[in-house]
């Protein structure tokens, strides 16, 4: 989407960092982005030092967290940011009024419904799409919140824990949270501009100095050589994000602007390419648009961890672990090779998300509905329908080609090397041919792209899927606690 005149400088919050935009020729709203995030690390690290639980009380960290989140919100998004706080209170109404076997239901509606409706009038009200960092991200991370917390609560509260699979009976919440609490979770400073959504017993046990405490005693912390509960320290982790952070921004302003999405539809293109080199820069302009994804995420990645929060617990090396909350595996996305390994490694804890309040709960065809949500949730462009209807398509022929044909291939290391290399290409370029709408939006530019490739994804998939079917899903991982143990019982007895 062209930009018109002035575009550079356009925002809906502060003008204070105008002349900077001026001169680096960067849109103001990106500069605002990047200025909070790089003020919210700051933040950070004086936070865990000077206001960590055993200097202040839960109270004031809480305040604290949400007073400054608020500030970046209205300072990046103006008076646009009455809709993230807008939303919050609706649904903290919803959380102390409604039912609880109704809360999740009730506040997945409002926040759905809200969702889409900044996303439809942003875009064709206001002709406001051309923003891109505006509120409308915030408010998708907002909602992911929302509705984690509902389902949790209604696992907390509304069901038996019998009824609950081990991570729903791990993560319910028993009590409803107290305004402050409910407040600081959703506006925090380290997650309200760029996320990522994290569970709330998480969160809170951050807030009250257990985190840390917490996820040692899950990994038995004694069994992996400490012979007193260890103290680790982000900083290591922090660091090494911020070289990441910092050699994705080299490539977004040195690769990403040459290779532009657009010209693997431009007429002189498609008439003087080979369909094998157009394939090939596809690949590269994919490539070329990932850079400001992992510069995004990674950075939010490292607030939280210089906050003290995102431990996961200790690895087989007894190395500490601080990717609780990464939203990202470059080296598994780039080497994946299967299109769910690439999924699974991509925009995780939206991933997870979409576990948590869809997959785990949908009775029926959970991999089309956890689809169509994440199409619904990521907007109305027409690009973002025709990406996730491929992607189920897609998923299902590569499942179906997987259960039956890599057994074949795993006699001989040659032999799966092989397997290995070609999965790893058919994955890359399918998921280059699935993600291009997401780029281009619109509907015209994506049926033109379609035909320059021949709809040959579309053709192979649903070839597999007529000549090796799906085999029908098992849902284990929905099973209650009690009946996957009566199940685990009953195949010791036979």
């Amino acid at each position: 989407m062209a930009e018109p005149p002035g575009a550079p400088h356009r925002t809906t919050g502060s003008t204070l960092l105008h002349p900077l935009s001026a001169l680096l020729g960067i849109p103001l709203d990106q500069i605002n982005f990047v200025a909070c995030q790089l003020f919210a690390l700051l933040a950070a690290f004086w936070f865990r030092i000077y206001l960590g639980p055993s200097h202040a009380s839960s109270a004031v960290r809480h305040a604290f967290a949400t007073l400054f989140g608020i500030y970046f919100a209205v300072f990046c998004f103006g008076w646009y940011s009455i809709h993230l706080f807008l939303l919050v209170m609706m649904n903290y109404g919803i959380m102390n009024m409604a039912s609880i076997p109704n809360i999740h239901r009730y506040s997945f509606v409002v926040a759905m419904g809200y969702l889409t409706l900044c996303h439809i009038s942003r875009i064709y009200i206001f002709h406001y799409g051309i923003l891109t960092t505006d509120f409308s991200g915030p408010l998708m991370i907002i909602t992911q919140k929302i509705t984690t917390l509902a389902c949790q609560l209604h696992d907390g509260i509304g069901r038996q824990a019998e009824e609950l699979t081990a991570e729903q009976n791990r993560l319910a919440v028993k009590t409803r949270p107290s305004l402050l609490e409910y407040l600081s979770y959703l506006l925090n400073f380290m997650s309200i501009i760029a996320g990522p959504c994290s569970n709330y017993k998480d969160y809170i046990a951050f807030i009250e100095g257990r985190h840390v405490h917490m996820k040692l005693l899950e990994v038995n912390w004694k069994q992996k050589g400490y012979d007193r509960l260890p103290d680790p320290s982000p900083t290591g982790a922090v660091m090494y994000k911020l070289c990441i952070t910092l050699v994705s921004l080299i490539l977004f302003l040195t690769l990403t602007k040459n290779f532009p999405m657009a010209y693997i539809i431009d007429n002189e293109f498609l008439d003087k390419t080979p369909f094998l080199s157009r394939l090939g820069y596809l690949y590269v302009v994919t490539q070329a648009a990932k850079p400001k994804y992992y510069f995004a995420w990674t950075l939010a990645d490292a607030v939280n961890n210089a906050a003290g929060y995102g431990f996961s617990g200790v690895d087989e090396r007894g190395t500490f672990r601080w990717d609780l909350l990464s939203n990202l595996n470059i080296w598994n996305i780039e080497t994946a090779t299967s299109f769910k390994m690439y999924i699974e490694n991509w925009n995780i804890q939206t991933a997870a998300w979409l576990k948590r309040v869809c997959y785990d709960r949908a009775p029926w065809y959970p991999t089309a509905l956890t689809f169509i949500l994440s199409a619904l949730w990521h907007g109305i462009y027409p690009g973002y329908y025709f990406t996730f209807l491929t992607g189920i398509l897609i998923t299902l022929a590569s499942r179906a080609i997987r259960n039956h044909c890599r057994h074949y291939f795993l006699s001989s290391v040659p032999l799966k090397i092989a397997y290995d290399v070609v999965t790893w290409v058919v994955t890359q370029l399918a998921v280059c041919y699935t993600v291009a709408p997401f780029v281009m939006l619109a509907v015209e530019p994506t049926i033109k792209f379609y035909k320059s490739m021949y709809f040959h994804m579309h053709i192979l998939s649903i070839l597999v899927l007529l000549v090796l079917p799906v085999r029908p899903q098992a849902h284990s991982i929905r099973k209650p606690q009690n009946e996957a143990m009566q199940n685990s019982v009953k195949s010791k007895d036979k």
